[in-house]
């Protein structure tokens, strides 16, 4: 199934006040992610009364998303996602297009608000992302190093801060095996203007002199991390940056606000704190970045009362009046009426403003990006070279994409 005119919303204008009483009639069962905005949404769908609300928010979601809302009935009735995950959600036809609900309980809401494939609306956004650079501020004044621009740049004050003794590893990165190595692969790719599949096709494009090029400074980059990158997602490399182990880092927006807020961050990684935009490569203009946005869906095989109160609930997750507390504030760069940007949503407007290009959502980028994430660690480990990796990746999508009717 091939999904034409995905339309992107670039702002929200929620509804002004909660226009409705939150009282609901049936279950809502919520998966999605675990970072604070995603948090703060599910406990506003909590907030409401009448029927229970319960909700699974982990850095595993995308695992057993797909398998928890292939049940009649499903079990979760909303999927939290993104650019990516939703077009996986799609190809196996588990979620619903929600213009009857939009109809119904969104007449505030307007058209720039909904994320719409082939003119349907299949799911509501309220944040936007970004991977971009923070550092210790710190650490490279003191070895008079301004802040990188470029991975090459990067790579030089990596080596100056080891020379100097100052750290072992001072870079860090999301590298585990898997979905977060793919989209480390995947920013570096962008930025060295590789492009995933042959125009207009699903055939893969990635080995390619880009790729080469991306798996040769990923390489580069993961000769001054902690060993044990291969396991580091999201959260780990975050307690590495907490712990003052790293100085340089390619991290998400939505965890900007509170990198430095958890219990145990000492006092020199809270002043020595900074952040700023995407990074290029390779003599590149392109940012060496995606931009994302996340949102909320309903599931489809549920009844349709649960539908209406998953909807409702979810509304209640993103009403404008939480814009009013600072602390969720500051938790994304929301997509809310309402919503003032803070210091910590400077990476992801910078991210924006030069030009990043969206995550593909092609339905058949999801495969892509698994075969990606599975193939890449022999190469980082020195047991095969860039051009057999690539193939490999290469040959895993194909079997992949057949199984899937993209390719025969």
């Amino acid at each position: 199934m091939f999904f034409r005119k995905v339309a992107l919303s670039s702002a929200l204008a929620l509804m002004a006040g909660n226009a409705f009483a939150c009282e609901i009639s049936a279950r809502v069962n919520i998966i999605g992610n675990e970072f604070p905005a995603i948090q703060t949404v599910g406990a506003g769908a909590a907030e409401c009364t009448g029927s229970v609300v319960t909700k699974n928010l982990t850095a595993d979601h995308k695992d057993i998303h797909v398998a928890g809302m292939q049940g009649n009935p499903a079990e979760y009735t909303s999927a939290i996602v993104a650019n990516s995950t939703l077009t996986i959600l799609m190809n196996d036809d588990l979620v619903r297009p929600l213009d009857d609900l939009v109809a119904k309980h969104g007449q505030s809401l307007q058209k720039s608000q909904l994320i719409t494939v082939d003119g349907k609306v299949m799911a509501v956004a309220f944040m936007a992302n970004a991977q971009h650079l923070m550092y210790r501020k710190d650490i490279l004044a003191d070895l008079g190093i301004e802040p990188p621009k470029t991975y090459e740049e990067m790579l030089d004050a990596a080596k100056m801060i080891r020379d100097k003794g100052v750290m072992q590893n001072p870079i860090g990165g999301a590298y585990a095996a898997g979905w977060n190595l793919a989209q480390e692969f995947n920013n570096m790719f962008i930025g060295y203007g590789g492009t995933f599949f042959k125009e207009g096709t699903a055939e893969p494009n990635i080995n390619s002199e880009a790729g080469v090029n991306t798996l040769n400074m990923m390489k580069a980059l993961t000769e001054y991390m902690n060993p044990d990158f291969l396991t580091h997602d999201s959260n780990a490399t975050n307690a590495e940056y907490r712990a003052g182990n790293i100085a340089l880092l390619n991290m998400w927006g939505s965890r900007a606000a509170t990198q430095t807020t958890a219990d145990g961050v000492t006092d020199a990684v809270k002043n020595g704190h900074a952040i700023a935009g995407p990074m290029t490569v390779g003599g590149g203009s392109t940012p060496a970045s995606t931009l994302w946005w996340d949102g909320w869906t309903v599931a489809k095989n549920i009844s349709d009362d649960e539908a209406e109160a998953t909807f409702i609930a979810m509304m209640n997750g993103i009403r404008p009046e939480l814009m009013q507390d600072a602390e969720v504030a500051s938790q994304a760069v929301w997509l809310i009426e309402g919503y003032e940007p803070t210091e910590a949503a400077v990476g992801v407007f910078d991210a924006a403003k030069a030009g990043t290009v969206p995550y593909p959502m092609v339905p058949y980028m999801g495969l892509m990006h698994g075969a990606i994430g599975n193939e890449l660690a022999d190469f980082l480990q020195g047991k095969e070279s860039a051009e057999q990796a690539l193939a490999d990746i290469e040959a895993a999508y194909r079997a992949a994409a057949v199984e899937k009717g993209f390719l025969k």
